[in-house]
């Protein structure tokens, strides 16, 4: 066994400007800066680790200096005129006190002494105020390189008297390129994949990528597959991520559980899992169009099995999942038993319901508003086969359903409620401050939210003066199961409406006479999932051109967030005044 094996982090370092990867940009204006004679007294190098820093300070200084090319970048340091500086062990004022009286010594042979300080952050405030007048005007022989991962806590006063170049992350397909050619004069025998796994998992640092290589070499020698990488790293392959979203399609709960504990039992780390199914979701959603497959850092083959798996979901499907699991990797930071936090989220996963589901059931309840005994039998039977409802509803029951097809038009809870399942006479005027029920249940049967004044409780009633229309009966029960409203005679109509302006609100009640307009032109310009969403919501407060949306569940007020500048837009066109929607929790009754 040999006794000077060295890694190939150290082996494979780079010795000139072209053998540097992904930092052109630099390489280019230091020769630039050599060849034109150019050079500043001090340079300031920053960017994520692993991506050439003190490498490239190696390289300029070997180039600056005309070393040799048989003494490699570490024994650079051995040289009288290249001095490199670990500022994490030498923070103090007595070392730059004492770097201040070297400075002064001119170079023995070459043309300048080149100081290179590897994590400059770590000095101190009193060492950066010590070497600020030296920094400042340094003799002609002296040359500073700084090397640092965090510029931002370094002085301004330092950074003003610096050339600072700033490193890129390099990229998956160049780090999978340089690892190839190292494999290939290593004798490796490795797939793209494989490389790919390695990429990925060194996180734009290509100095870490040759670390895995290394550790993966030594675990599976010669001969290296994708299995093999993913259990020397423990880390979740591609094909149990495949198989559990197989299982979520299929709904198939006990499978995706067992395959769960499998996971967890071969030590997978759980925020390593829930990374790794959030990127797994991201994939899916990107590759559902083909101009977003270069955004995919994998194999081609991967692609085209991310193509075919996404298939089974929608658009709104995988950004809820993303969205469940994206939160689940906070909310289990601080959990007690986070296993348990980590089930219930694979659990909300299955047993979340799908978009289609839901634009089915919203087309069947909107079949109730046609009042004929034809839709309503269709529905009744259609209704039967309605899937489960998503995680926190209750299906609707028998009696519900009754209610559905029968006498009332509304679905609601066994308690007393409001009629209005019966025709209103031409002479009979209908009082304005009608009592709303306390509670109203939602589009699954329970209370969305369970106080008085809900938009989805709303009942929506003509003004006096329209009472006499023929055929009419007014619009009541929830606003998600109502159909669109009627449009009136324009003759009948106090402002007429032309399509393109309204006479702009001025208080909260003009407002909800108009809110109906918006969720029917909301329901037409935008997805099913946003009308559904806003559906869930209510309006509580105009005040200050700001409308104030009630919401039950986070999801909602984060959507709400996320497409503010859509729904203001559309309520400026329908309001005819400049509204911003805003979103706020409600308070949960105390039980």
């Amino acid at each position: 066994m040999s006794s000077n094996y060295k890694a190939l982090t150290r082996t494979y370092r780079p010795q000139t400007f072209d053998d540097i990867v992904s930092q052109d940009h630099v390489s280019s204006t230091l020769k630039n800066a050599i060849e034109k004679n150019r050079l500043s007294h001090a340079y300031l190098f920053c960017g994520p680790r692993g991506v050439g820093k003190t490498t490239m300070a190696r390289v300029l200084a070997r180039t600056i200096n005309e070393v040799a090319e048989d003494i490699s970048g570490e024994d650079l340091n051995n040289t009288l005129n290249i001095i490199e500086i670990d500022a994490a062990s030498n923070n103090s004022v007595d070392d730059i006190r004492t770097l201040r009286e070297r400075v002064r010594i001119p170079p023995q042979s070459g043309n300048y002494k080149i100081y290179i300080i590897d994590e400059v952050h770590m000095l101190s405030k009193q060492a950066f105020n010590a070497l600020l007048k030296t920094l400042e005007e340094p003799p002609a022989h002296v040359i500073f390189i700084f090397a640092t991962t965090e510029p931002h806590r370094i002085l301004p006063t330092i950074l003003s008297r610096c050339q600072r170049f700033d490193f890129r992350r390099i990229t998956v397909d160049e780090i999978v390129s340089r690892l190839r050619s190292i494999a290939q004069k290593e004798n490796l025998v490795i797939d793209d994949r494989s490389l790919h796994i390695i990429a990925k998992k060194a996180d734009g640092a290509l100095r870490d990528a040759l670390g895995i290589l290394d550790q993966v070499t030594a675990f599976c020698g010669s001969e290296i597959s994708a299995d093999d990488v993913h259990e020397a790293l423990n880390i979740v392959s591609s094909d149990r991520l495949f198989e559990l979203t197989g299982h979520i399609f299929n709904e198939n709960t006990q499978e995706g559980m067992a395959l769960l504990h499998r996971l967890l039992l071969a030590g997978n780390d759980i925020q390593e899992l829930l990374g790794a199914l959030t990127e797994h979701f991201r994939n899916l959603y990107l590759s559902r169009d083909s101009r977003n497959f270069n955004l995919i850092e994998t194999t081609a083959e991967m692609r085209d099995r991310y193509r075919e798996s996404a298939a089974s979901f929608s658009d709104d499907d995988l950004m809820r999942m993303m969205h469940i699991v994206h939160e689940a990797q906070f909310t289990i930071r601080n959990a007690h038993n986070p296993r348990i936090h980590l089930e219930i989220t694979i659990l909300k996963l299955f047993h979340m319901t799908r978009t289609e589901s839901l634009q089915e059931l919203l087309q069947k309840l909107d079949l109730l508003g046609d009042g004929s005994e034809t839709s309503q039998t269709q529905t009744s039977n259609s209704l039967e086969k309605t899937p489960a409802a998503a995680p926190g509803h209750k299906r609707p029951s028998s009696q519900t359903a009754k209610n559905l097809h029968g006498g009332d038009s509304r679905i609601v809870p066994d308690k007393p409620k409001l009629q209005t399942g019966r025709k209103i006479p031409q002479d009979e005027k209908i009082p304005q401050d009608e009592k709303i029920p306390q509670e109203e249940p939602g589009i699954f049967g329970k209370p969305a939210l369970g106080r008085p004044g809900n938009h989805l409780s709303a009942v929506v009633l003509p003004k006096p003066e329209h009472a006499g229309l023929k055929n009419e009966s007014p619009v009541s029960g929830n606003l998600a199961l109502s159909t669109k409203p009627k449009a009136l005679p324009k003759s009948e109509i106090e402002e007429p409406f032309d399509g393109h302006q309204h006479s702009p609100v001025s208080s909260f009640s003009e407002l909800m006479q108009r809110w109906p307009e918006y969720l029917n032109k909301l329901q037409e310009g935008s997805s099913s999932m946003l009308y559904f969403t806003i559906q869930r919501s209510r309006p509580v407060q105009f005040d200050n051109k700001q409308l104030f949306l009630e919401c039950s569940d986070s999801f909602t007020s984060d959507i709400i967030r996320e497409q503010q500048r859509y729904l203001s837009n559309l309520a400026n066109s329908v309001f005819g005044v400049p509204v911003r929607i805003l979103s706020r929790m409600a308070d949960q009754p105390k039980d």
